[in-house]
């Protein structure tokens, strides 16, 4: 188990901001995790310890949003994001976590910065719909950033914000995504030697924060209207792009 006061004095507020994107904010609070947790230990270590903990923050998840979700967009996300970890996996000693946050990052902020300058202009955001080459590709992706580094969140959101579904269903689609993503996940870490003693007694002391988070998550779900909950989904993600950037850009560029 990690002892240092420097790990728990991050990993408390990773964890809680984690349970609360999961209770209903979009996701996009959960990005900051690793990111986090990364300033006391490596970033797969971290990744190894966050994994239990999200597989339990789910399973809350999963009864606080029972019944409500899109059967039509996660027939065509839940295989494609099973492609993506089993991509994830083969590559797991060839790409850096550096690389990974480097291009999600970068779609995402992107994306993101379209949404304002049409936002800007006036524009109406175009209502999309489900599409099964679209929902591939970024399925695929949300998959493998999420075996990386828990950053699915950007992928999902770029695919499934812009079909403007009502607030509850566009939670309960996600939550159901990351379950099956997460208990998937839990095979490759395994079997690449990540889910080690030290770090699942570590994630054994935190895990008693997954509750404190979701059900906070999902209060402020209840008590945020649709207009309201979009813009703050598309403002996470914004952030999170930037957060994820500039992640990259200090591991990448030269010191």
């Amino acid at each position: 188990m990690i002892t240092d006061p420097l790990f728990y004095l991050v990993a408390v507020p990773a964890v809680l901001l984690v349970g609360i994107s999961k209770g209903g904010l979009g996701g996009g609070l959960g990005l900051v995790a690793v990111p986090l947790l990364a300033l006391a230990v490596s970033p797969y270590q971290a990744a190894a310890i966050l994994l239990p903990i999200l597989c339990v923050m789910d399973l809350i998840s999963l009864w606080g949003f029972r019944g409500r979700y899109d059967s039509n967009n996660l027939k065509i996300l839940l295989p494609a994001a099973v492609l993506g970890i089993g991509i994830g996996t083969l590559s797991f000693h060839y790409l850096t976590e550096a690389h990974i946050m480097l291009i999600i990052g970068t779609v995402a902020f992107l994306f993101t910065l379209n949404f304002g300058l049409n936002k800007l202009r006036k524009r109406p955001l175009r209502k999309t719909s489900v599409d099964p080459l679209k929902g591939t590709l970024w399925g695929a992706l949300a998959g493998f950033t999420s075996f990386s580094v828990h950053a699915g969140g950007p992928p999902m959101n770029i695919y499934l914000l812009p079909q403007q579904l009502d607030k509850t269903l566009f939670a309960g689609t996600t939550v159901i995504f990351f379950s099956v993503v997460n208990f998937v996940k839990l095979i490759p870490y395994s079997f690449l030697g990540l889910l080690d003693s030290e770090n699942l007694a570590t994630s054994l002391v935190l895990v008693g924060l997954a509750p404190v988070g979701v059900f906070t998550g999902i209060w402020m779900h209840k008590r945020i209207n649709d207009t309201l909950f979009y813009l703050l989904c598309y403002g996470l993600l914004f952030l999170t792009s930037l957060k994820l950037l500039y992640q990259a850009a200090s591991e990448l560029l030269p010191h």
